[in-house]
């Protein structure tokens, strides 16, 4: 989600060479909610250079809150106090971190500086892993790389994005899956690219209970993607967990 301003320029960027399927909008974001069913979602801001986290704060601070939480954003170029202050000040409960976007590598020393202050501050993390650049991008979000910080910041809440890496599922199944870490269940533009039936072994080989529901808005349709979750055929407590409960219960929301 952008400032309106910035979401009506990326149409025309196609993000990671992916058209939009929505404008980008907050109110764009709000009304495919309210037409999907979803009462509560995720408000991710990303800074692509350290020059705008500021700003990008400052706005995903502006969310209303009975809709959605803020995620918003940090970059190693500031240090770990500066990176804070703009979180605390606009009231920030997470961050998302993006390595292709962002152009930061999993592998930077301080980033992991910073995850540790999020860490101590009780800040979960949203983390793209996986490819979707070219191969110097696709190299600074490796699922073998975000496996080491789990490893080594153990008390950071961080959800991995794409099952644990974009188009780097077997990758992924070797190093993320059964880890600590929460998988997110997009994969823009449709989860149903994928085999049902290697999903199913991926959730419950992870542990449903720490699976969570994504779409990647605006790149992806959240009422096509809910569709996807409920045609796999997993058993009530399993879907309701995935679609909201497990999310909800990582976040400290009413279920």
């Amino acid at each position: 989600m952008w400032p309106d301003h910035i979401a009506d320029a990326m149409q025309a960027q196609r993000p990671s060479g992916m058209p939009l399927l929505f404008n980008g909008k907050l109110s764009g974001l709000l009304e495919t909610m309210d037409a999907a069913g979803i009462d509560m979602g995720l408000a991710l801001g990303v800074g692509i250079k350290a020059s705008v986290v500021a700003r990008t704060n400052e706005f995903i601070g502006t969310v209303p809150r009975d809709r959605l939480v803020p995620f918003g954003t940090v970059h190693p170029e500031l240090s770990v106090e500066e990176n804070l202050k703009s979180l605390r000040d606009n009231g920030i409960v997470g961050v998302k971190l993006h390595p292709l976007f962002q152009d930061v590598s999993l592998a930077d020393s301080r980033v992991h500086e910073i995850l540790s202050a999020l860490a101590e501050e009780g800040l979960p993390v949203v983390c793209h892993v996986g490819a979707g650049g070219d191969e110097a991008a696709n190299e600074r979000g490796r699922p073998h790389l975000l496996r080491k910080i789990a490893d080594t910041i153990p008390d950071l809440e961080l959800i991995a994005c794409h099952y644990g890496g974009y188009h780097l599922l077997d990758e992924a199944e070797e190093h993320v899956v059964g880890s600590s870490v929460h998988l997110e269940t997009s994969w823009p533009p449709t989860m149903a690219e994928l085999e049902p039936e290697r999903v199913v072994r991926l959730i419950r080989t992870h542990g449903a209970d720490r699976v969570v529901y994504g779409s990647d808005w605006p790149m992806a349709d959240p009422a096509r993607e809910i569709a996807a979750i409920r045609a796999l055929g997993l058993t009530q407590e399993e879907e309701d967990g995935v679609l909201g409960g497990n999310l909800a219960r990582l976040l400290g929301l009413p279920a």
